[in-house]
This record gives C-alpha cells, sequence and structure tokens, in this order.
C-alpha cells in the first residue's frame, strides 16, 4: 500500500507538467501561503495583499495565510489553517490540540506550546510566562494569519526560537460579504455551523460571528463540544487612522483518548488508553479577550500602533489529577513605524515596547473518573515580562538594504504554594526567579526590479523557562536554565513566469535546550537542559501554474535536530519532528466554477520517539481529494475527502528517555473520512 501511495505522490507531482504553458492566466494563479513581491493577483483581496507586501520588507522568512486557502474545504483547527505555510510543522494529536513547531520551538513539550508566539491580533494567546496553547482559534473567524519564522518575529518583541504566528480577526471592512451562514460537517458525527456579520456604515465598520462544533471523533473518548464568538468594532478617524475594539470568546469541552503504546496502536489505534479511560480525562477550557487598538499616523513618516489588552481563562482539566485553574493576564504594547532618509539614503524602522503580566490560580484534587476528589496542591503563579525591540534598514543602493536590530528582554516569575492539610507532599513556599537578555539581530534584503528577493540574518534568541518547566520543589525552583540560541539563515522568494517560490536555508546552535520527557502516561513531562544541540533545516514552498486552469502547490521541510557531542546522547537525533515532511496538491479549476484538487501528505522519515534513539514511528503517506462547486456568486459548495486508502499512521509522537514497550507515545491520525459543507453569503 505504502508504495502505491508514494507512486501516487510522484505523480501528483510530475503529472500536470504535460500541460505546462507560460500564459496569463497561469501567471495569476491564486498562492495563499507564500510572499508575492511582484504583481499583486487580482483573485487575492486586498486586505491579504497589503498584509504580504507588509511582511515582505522582513529580511527573513515570513509567510501569510488567507482565509481563501483553506475556506473551501474542512479547517477545524490550526493544523488545517497553517497547512501550506513552509517550515510550519502542525500535527494534531487529539480534537483541537495540535502540536506547533518552527524549527524545533518546544519539540520536547507533551502538551501545549512552548518557544513559539501564538497571538490573535496581537494579544498573545501564550500565558504570560510563555505557556499557551491553540485551542482557542477559530479559524473562520481568522482574516488571516502572519507567519515570522525564528528571528523575523521581532515587530512582536519576542526572542524565541520559534517566532511568531499572529491570526488576525475580520472587519467590516474586509471580511468580504454582508453576511455568511456556513454548515458543514461529515464523518464521525462533526458538524459545525457559523454565521457572520460585516456592516460598514460611515467611519464605523463592525464584524460579528459565531461557531458551534460538535463531534464524536474518530477514536473513542474524543467528544468535543465547541463554541467561538468574535466581535471587531472599528471607527476610523481619516486615512490611516482608525482605533478598533476586539472581543474573541470561547468554550472548549473536549475528551482526552490518550497516547497509545506501539502494540496498542498495532492491535486497533482508535482504542483509548487504558489510564485516559479510567480518568476520564478531559480539556474544558473557557476564555474571554479583549483589546482596544489603534494604528495611528502622526505624519508622513511616522505611524504609531498600539493596544491594551485583557484576557481571562477558566481551565477544568482532569488527567493524572484534576487541574482547576484560572488566570488573568493583561499587558500593553506599543510600536511605531518611520519612513525616512539618513544621510541621503532611504531608510525604514520600527521601534516599541511590550508589558504582559499574568496571575494563575492553581489547585490540583485527586481525580475519581474525571471529577474532583480531595485537594492535592495550590498554588499561585504571578508572571511579568517586558521586551523593547527595535529594527531599522538602511538602502545602501536602490536594491540593497543592510539590517540591524535587537530586543532587550526581562522575565520574572513569583511563585507561592499553600501546604494542604492532609497531604504530607504539599508545604508553603515562596520562591521568585528574574532573566534578563539582550538579542541582537543583523542581516542583508536585497530585492530586484520585479520584486525577487535574496535575505540572509543572524539572530540571538532566548527563551526563559516557564512554571512548568521549573517545577517547584519544597527547596525552591528546580535549576533549569534560559534557552539560548544563534541562527543564521539565508533565502529568497519570488515570482518568475508560472512560478512563485520561497527557499530558506537555516542553521541554529542551541545551548541549555528545554527537552522534556514523558515520565508515563499520567504525569506530565520534567523538563532539563541539554548541553549543545543543533537544529539546521531547508523550508520551501514552489506553487507552479502549469497551465490555464492547472495549478501544483508543494511545499517541502527538511529538519536535522540533533545533540551535539552530548555526554549521554551523543549526537542522537532528536524525538518529534520527522526529518523530511511534504505536501503536494494539484488543482484544476473547471469551467462553470467548480475544482477538483487531489493531494498527498508524506512523512517521508520515521520519527524517533526516545533520545536514545531507541524505537521509530514509522513514516506514512496519505492521499486527500478535495473538489467545490461555486453554485452561485452566493452560494458554494465543497467535499472534503481525507485518508482515502485509510492508512493507519501515527499523526504525532510525544518524547520518552528510552523507549520500551510499555511507552504510550503514539498519537494516531484519523482514518478514512469526508466533509462536506455549504456556504451562502450576501
Amino acid at each position: 500500500m505504502k508504495s502505491l501511495l508514494l507512486a501516487s505522490a510522484a505523480m501528483l507531482a510530475v503529472a500536470p507538467a504535460a500541460f505546462a504553458a507560460d500564459t496569463p492566466d497561469a501567471a495569476d494563479t491564486d498562492v495563499t501561503s507564500v510572499i508575492v513581491t511582484a504583481r499583486r493577483n487580482p483573485e487575492e483581496p486586498s486586505v491579504v495583499a497589503l498584509a504580504r507586501g507588509r511582511l515582505s520588507e522582513t529580511p527573513g522568512a515570513v509567510s501569510v495565510i488567507s482565509q481563501e486557502s483553506y475556506a473551501s474545504r474542512q479547517a477545524i483547527a490550526l493544523d488545517d489553517m497553517l497547512r501550506d505555510a513552509p517550515g510550519v510543522y502542525a500535527q494534531r494529536k487529539w480534537g483541537g490540540d495540535i502540536r506547533i513547531s518552527i524549527r524545533g520551538s518546544g519539540i520536547g513539550n507533551a502538551s501545549h506550546n512552548r518557544g513559539l508566539l501564538l497571538a490573535q491580533d496581537g494579544v498573545p494567546l501564550n500565558e504570560a510566562d510563555g505557556y499557551g496553547d491553540s485551542q482557542a482559534v477559530d479559524p473562520l473567524n481568522t482574516r488571516y494569519a502572519e507567519v515570522y519564522r525564528g528571528g523575523n518575529a521581532l515587530r512582536f518583541g519576542g526572542a524565541l526560537l520559534g517566532g511568531a504566528i499572529n491570526m488576525v480577526t475580520p472587519t467590516g471592512k474586509d471580511a468580504g460579504y454582508g453576511a455568511q451562514v456556513r454548515v458543514d460537517g461529515g464523518s464521525y458525527g462533526l458538524i459545525r455551523e457559523h454565521v457572520a456579520l460585516a456592516r460598514q456604515s460611515g467611519d464605523w465598520d463592525v464584524y460579528a460571528a459565531a461557531t458551534n462544533q460538535t463531534s464524536q471523533g474518530w477514536r473513542s473518548q474524543s467528544q468535543q463540544n465547541i463554541q467561538f464568538g468574535s466581535l471587531n468594532i472599528g471607527r476610523s478617524f481619516g486615512q490611516d487612522r482608525e482605533v478598533r475594539f476586539i472581543l474573541n470568546g470561547s468554550n472548549v469541552n473536549q475528551e482526552i483518548p490518550g497516547a497509545l503504546t506501539v502494540a496498542q496502536f498495532e492491535a486497533n489505534p482508535r482504542q483509548t488508553a487504558a489510564a485516559s479511560a479510567a480518568a476520564d480525562q478531559g480539556r474544558n477550557q473557557r476564555g474571554l479577550r479583549g483589546s482596544l487598538r489603534t494604528s495611528w499616523r502622526l505624519s508622513d513618516e511616522l505611524v504609531f500602533e498600539g493596544a491594551v489588552y485583557a484576557v481571562w481563562k477558566d481551565l477544568d482539566h482532569p488527567i493524572f489529577q484534576v487541574i482547576d485553574q484560572q488566570s488573568r493576564n493583561y499587558g500593553a504594547f506599543g510600536r511605531f513605524d518611520w519612513d525616512g532618509q539618513l544621510g541621503g539614503l532611504r531608510t525604514d524602522a520600527f521601534f516599541g515596547a511590550w508589558y504582559r503580566q499574568g496571575d494563575l490560580d492553581s489547585n490540583f484534587y485527586v481525580n475519581n473518573r474525571g471529577a474532583r476528589g480531595a485537594p492535592t496542591s495550590r498554588t499561585q503563579q504571578n508572571a511579568r515580562a517586558m521586551d523593547l525591540f527595535g529594527e531599522g534598514r538602511l538602502f545602501v543602493t536602490d536594491k540593497l538594504a543592510l539590517v540591524g536590530g535587537a530586543t532587550w528582554g526581562r522575565a520574572e516569575r513569583d511563585y507561592v504554594s499553600f501546604a494542604v492539610p492532609g497531604v504530607a507532599t504539599t508545604f508553603n513556599l515562596t520562591a521568585d526567579k528574574t532573566y534578563e537578555w539582550f538579542s541582537p539581530r543583523v542581516g542583508l534584503l536585497w530585492q530586484g526590479d520585479g520584486g525577487d528577493q535574496i535575505f540572509a540574518n543572524l539572530t540571538r534568541s532566548v527563551e526563559p523557562p516557564n512554571f512548568s518547566s521549573m517545577t517547584p520543589t519544597n527547596t525552591g525552583f528546580t535549576a533549569v536554565q534560559a534557552q539560548e540560541a544563534w541562527t543564521g539563515e539565508i533565502g529568497t522568494r519570488g515570482h518568475r513566469g508560472p512560478l512563485t517560490y520561497d527557499v530558506t536555508l537555516y542553521r541554529a546552535n542551541l545551548k541549555h535546550e528545554m527537552l522534556q520527557y514523558a515520565v508515563s502516561s499520567l504525569i506530565p513531562a520534567a523538563t532539563f537542559n541539554a548541553d549543545k544541540t543543533i537544529h539546521q533545516g531547508i523550508e520551501a514552498a514552489l506553487d507552479w501554474a502549469v497551465a490555464p486552469r492547472w495549478r501544483l502547490r508543494q511545499t517541502w521541510t527538511w529538519s536535522d535536530f540533533r545533540f551535539d557531542g552530548d555526554v549521554q546522547y551523543g549526537d542522537n537525533r532528536l524525538p518529534i519532528v520527522p526529518e523530511h515532511f511534504y505536501r503536494a496538491e494539484v488543482r484544476y479549476d473547471g469551467r462553470g466554477g467548480w475544482f477538483v484538487a487531489p493531494s498527498v501528505e508524506w512523512s517521508a522519515s520515521d520519527q524517533w520517539i526516545d533520545y536514545k534513539n531507541t524505537k521509530t514511528a514509522p513514516s506514512y503517506a496519505i492521499l486527500n481529494l478535495n473538489a467545490g462547486w461555486k453554485a452561485t456568486d452566493k452560494i458554494s459548495l465543497f467535499l472534503d475527502a481525507r485518508n482515502l486508502t485509510d492508512e493507519a499512521y501515527v499523526s504525532n509522537t510525544q518524547a520518552a528517555t528510552v523507549w520500551t514497550a510499555s511507552t504510550a507515545a503514539l498519537w494516531p491520525g484519523d482514518g478514512r473520512s469526508v466533509y462536506g459543507g455549504v456556504t451562502v453569503s450576501f
């Protein structure tokens, strides 16, 4: 079966070449994940084109993902939305829990996100200590997503190895419709209803939307019940001057089927892990996020963008114990963008600051089949952080710019635990820790007359530990150091005839990389610092308008992550991310508004499960088929069939020190499934 799939993948890559022709229609294909710095695609909304143009000023790896790229298929979480972004490893474990990693960021984490800033309208989804998750994002309430890989996220003030992903909410001006109703669903009881309203009147505009989603899931104990809401109100005060209030809410209730051992996966990948079933594991989370922001042109040369924001989250999380947490995060950021001259040479720059603070009350209880039993711990976790940042470009010629920038950061951790009566392992403790760093950045950016670009840069990144990594004991925080790295990258992007390309080569030399391993399937992973590690790879995307109505879209990521002369692990490869990961889609747009698009997802290398490199999860290739029809200007339909051959495959793994037969580390991917939907826009 696997040989058939690989042969099919090869056919997807070469079959349309017989129809190749360099025509105007071919050159104007819809490119949704690659920066286009040449002529604008008429099918691309202006708001997305403006975002691409803004990101193209970055001397490094960046992408823009428009809603148009996934609106005609089933997209319920970030792995579906980010599928075509080069260099982004986004694979589902269960429900909306997605492992997202860029350049190996946070790959050791057993759960949640670390080493990558996830934000919505500039407001971080991460807690103030850097720990976060992606489940509060609704792809249908995202107009486009900005992807800043590695040190190219300096515009957000961060200095993280992975960079940043920012999801932008639609407005009443750019949603692309006045009202929209969408109903979709399919296999394993999935049904989703979405309604949205977009209006503009004079200087005011408003966007409001709501989504309801339920599903039984492919595996047992995978039920979901999710609601999202969004409100975006804006007031314009003339050209390039506006104030905007954005409110996003979520109610996420999901069961957790648990990771499987190799024997369990081979016997029945749809089964629930025994520990998850016994504890009735799940994740139930409510959240509300609000921001008041402005973009204000102060002069012909200077624009200010800033916001204040607040986030509330309530978590009920029965796993090895029942985790009951409430958190409040708030902050402010401001950034100035300046265009001018320096010594008679064209110059532009941005500079700003970002302050954030989070308070979290955490209570643990005995898990009585998902219900709270006796209390086992009580803690308070407070985090504060600040970044000052800036970057400038000096055009020494009309085509070549020198780039320099830096960020200074400070992070504080305050922790208080309280003794719980009758629990001998609890104790009264007050602990605090402060981290400071300075991360410089230098680079070059060359842009040709046709918009093609070549870039290179060198950036230092620093990631202080979050509370989960610091694991307080009765003597204070565990001695986990901040992770540091120097990352160099060189790349090119642009548009040549029927081809649109984006290729980046990078290498990061890390010290004190924070890695984790699973102690057992019931207990969250413990964190340790490696000595030296290397993360290097290639992030590539190529869109080819093979012929009128034919398009081939491809992304390939090479990820070589390994220890560097480690005392215990030598030069072993790091687990989780496969060395080679490839996606391709061939799309044919027929007359009459219909299209058909077969695709392949090929994890071409086995994934290591443990740091000792004892056992791997097997490589895989799965075939999908997407089709759609725009029946009228207002009505469109789609069909999305996935894993057509019903391949049993491992979508994701978690790390262990040494693999044994009892190691539960495999997250199975979904079997054959078919989804469909209809969208009515007014």
